[in-house]
């Protein structure tokens, strides 16, 4: 029997264990119901889909809190357009921890407010109190519901050998975009702080929203995008085994063709992580009919988002490879993310290198 994780999402093999067997009533309208690697489910109401999304509000302080708000905000968001439907509602529950002042919640609802209003998505209901035992980051949960024609929601379900797989931005987009905000000090010690000041731009395309409409924009299902999903933890290579499992199909990765923002590199050989197995928040691997792929990554261009054709899905018989400057293996799910231990050490390594500091003006 599979243990739960020490950190992080549980296991495949946990999910289908405690979790799928175990949904509640059954109900003929699901379209599309609870599923690894799947970001959304979908249900029939009369003539529309709505597809929904439920997460923790992800509030980080030492972000600052305009850009704690902006990122919360846009998590939940970038999961909902993976259904290739339009963000229409939010449910908000805020379980707020004692210490937040007055001011902090006036920015933070005042930026969810403002993202509100520009994804155009209407806030219908929710709750907001403060509570003992209530810490950072995880201050409450919400449901984006995205309501559409029901030819127009993709799901994995769609897809089929043949399809191109697209990679909007590249990898480690979160973890870099999380790491330069956090400690713009290290990365200038090593790299310059014109460097850290770029590096902490990328903070700012750790969301799909834009990518994901953009895509669905082309065409969705025999004109286009199949299926979507959102690269958050362990990365390219965990979202695409992710599309595969729940697609039921094969792929050939060619990591070569994968672009990468400008930082990444030196930024994750900086903190010891693998780019590709790391967080990112803001990539989205899109599968799509090959006729209309060129003119995703032409859409996505217009739109200032850096994309290209990275993979082929296979029938599942010929397995999950992976080519890279020549050598080929097996796509394996990276199962832990390395961004969350480098992440610690540097807050150690911060918090030393701020205690040398201290002595020395002490002396």
């Amino acid at each position: 029997m599979k243990e739960l994780p020490e950190i992080g999402k549980i296991s495949p093999e946990i999910f289908e264990e405690l979790i799928l067997p175990r949904l509640g009533a059954r109900n003929d309208s699901v379209l599309v119901g609870p599923q690894h690697g799947v970001d959304v489910g979908i249900v029939e109401i009369g003539d529309k889909a709505v597809a929904l999304t439920t997460d923790p509000v992800f509030i980080v302080p030492e972000y600052g809190w305009e850009k704690a708000a902006w990122f919360a905000l846009h998590i939940l968001a970038s999961d909902a357009v993976t259904s290739g439907l339009k963000p229409t509602y939010l449910s908000i529950d805020l379980n707020l921890p004692m210490e937040m002042t007055r001011e902090q919640l006036e920015i933070t609802w005042t930026v969810i407010h403002r993202e509100c209003q520009q994804l155009g998505i209407c806030v219908i209901c929710g709750h907001t109190a403060r509570y003992e035992n209530c810490h950072y980051p995880m201050v409450g949960g919400a449901t984006v519901i995205s309501v559409g024609q029901k030819d127009r929601y993709v799901t994995p379900a769609m897809c089929r050998a043949g399809d191109r797989v697209i990679v909007t931005k590249g990898p480690a987009i979160e973890a870099v975009g999380i790491l330069a905000t956090m400690f713009p000090e290290l990365i200038a010690r090593q790299f310059g702080g014109a460097f850290s000041r770029k590096a902490q731009g990328i903070f700012y395309k750790m969301s799909v929203v834009d990518d994901a409409l953009t895509a669905a924009g082309v065409g969705v299902r025999e004109d286009g995008v199949t299926a979507m999903h959102d690269a958050t933890e362990c990365g390219i290579w965990g979202a695409l085994y992710e599309l595969c499992q729940a697609s039921g199909l094969g792929i050939r990765v060619d990591a070569d063709r994968i672009v990468v923002e400008d930082c990444v590199p030196e930024v994750c050989g900086y903190f010891g992580i693998d780019p590709y197995s790391s967080i990112s928040e803001g990539t989205l691997v899109i599968a799509c009919r090959e006729h209309r792929a060129a003119d995703a990554v032409a859409a996505l261009s217009r739109k200032g988002i850096r994309s290209s054709v990275v993979a082929e899905l296979t029938d599942a018989r010929q397995g999950m490879t992976v080519t890279a400057g020549g050598a080929r293996r097996e796509l394996v799910h990276p199962r832990v993310d390395p961004f969350w231990k480098a992440f610690y050490s540097a807050l150690e390594k911060k918090d030393a290198l701020a205690g040398e500091a201290g002595l020395r003006e002490g002396d």
